[in-house]
Order: C-alpha cells, then structure tokens, then sequence
C-alpha cells in the first residue's frame, strides 16, 4: 500500500529533499505541498492523506494549531509527523499535545525520516527509543508548555495497566513491557490496547504525555 503523504514547511528546500528522496520508494507518494499551518489545513481537506510532515515554525498559522485542526477535524483520519529543530523549537510538547503522532529531527538521516513516516502511516508513534524519548522528557520537563496547574488524576485503569502506563511514559516498547513485568509481549500489548481505549489517547505518545501529567513518570533532577 501506497502511502500518501503531505509535505508542510516553509522552506523549499526541505521539502524538496525529502520529495526527491520519497520518489525513489515506491510505497510513498507526496500528493502535496504547503507552505504554510493553514495550506497545510486546506490540502488535508482536500487530498485526505496519510500522514502530513509538518514543520512547527511556519508564517500565520504555525504547526501547532494546524495539527490540532487537522487531527481533531470531523474526519481526523491524516496521522501527523512533527519536523522540528532540537536546538531551536520549544513547542514540541504542545505538538504532541495537539494530537502529533511523534516528530523527527531536522538534522536526522532522510532515510530515517522516511522510516518515520512509515512508522506513523502504520499506526503507531514513535516514542522510543532514543533521540525521540529524549526530545519527549526534556520538552515535557518544561515547566511553561505544561498549562495544568496540578497532576492529572488517571481513573478507571487498574493497577496492572498504571504500571503499563508508567513504563510507556519511560518510552518502553511492549517487548521491555513484557520483560520488565514478565508477562508475555501479547499480554502487554493488550494492556496499551486497553489504555488507549480507556483514556481516550489517540496513540502511544498521548499515553506518553498521560504518564507525565498524571505524575506517573517524573524526570531526575
């Protein structure tokens, strides 16, 4: 299967990297461009893709309300995929919390970035492990970006699935779930399953930002 992607940011260049890089793999396809939060926007409504790579920094509308548009939208099917620079943008976590399925780095690989979008085109988040589970706990650490004045309570999940919920806030993939519970990776599976359900989490890195609000997973001073 095809997958269907929109390409949003403001410098051409980028773009342009990453269109020539994706015509050579035939299971991705850029159906679009935008320069801008709100082209972006417009593009979704009317080509219905995938999954949309988008840069946080643009003029007008910025990544940030565009994603939330876009995944909260009366047909928010268009998964979204964050582009941000590490050493410059301090609005990752309101991203995520915008309903972005996970970001990738500027100055990462082109292949790794397209694995990315695979990754998300398939469902699922990119949490760990590395630079993205580090990007996530130090943007979460942030006291600013947080607006809620005091720990979100986590009701009606047992004490089994608050140790599941824990271990994804730490970017634990259900295989370290299953090792470090000893239970079988099915059966972790089936707890994330269930908190997702449960909590209403669009995907793993909404559990993720649940753990940190909750007070379940806290970062060492």
């Amino acid at each position: 299967m095809t997958v269907r992607v929109v390409l949003a940011d403001d410098q051409p260049l980028v773009r342009s990297g990453l269109r020539v890089l994706m015509a050579d793999h035939s299971d991705l396809e850029v159906v679009g461009e935008a320069g801008t939060g709100a082209e972006a926007v417009r593009l979704v409504g009317e080509l219905n893709p995938d999954v949309v790579v988008m840069d946080i920094r643009m003029p007008g509308m910025d990544g940030i309300e565009a994603t939330r548009l876009i995944t909260t939208g009366p047909a928010a099917t268009t998964r979204v995929l964050v582009l941000t620079t590490f050493d410059e943008d301090d609005h990752v976590y309101g991203a995520l919390r915008a309903g972005a399925s996970g970001f990738v780095v500027k100055d990462m690989a082109l292949d790794d970035i397209l694995a990315a979008i695979r990754v998300v085109a398939a469902g699922d988040a990119l949490i760990a492990p590395g630079v993205t589970r580090r990007l996530i706990a130090d943007f979460v650490g942030r006291p600013v970006p947080v607006p809620a004045p005091c720990p979100r309570q986590v009701e009606g999940i047992t004490e089994r699935e608050r140790e599941v919920l824990t271990l994804v806030g730490r970017g634990r993939s259900n295989a370290e779930i299953a090792e470090d519970l000893y239970i079988t990776v099915a059966t972790a599976k089936s707890h994330v399953s269930r908190l997702l359900t449960k909590l209403s989490a669009r995907d793993r890195v909404q559990l993720v930002i649940t753990a940190y609000e909750s007070g379940l997973v806290t970062l060492p001073h």
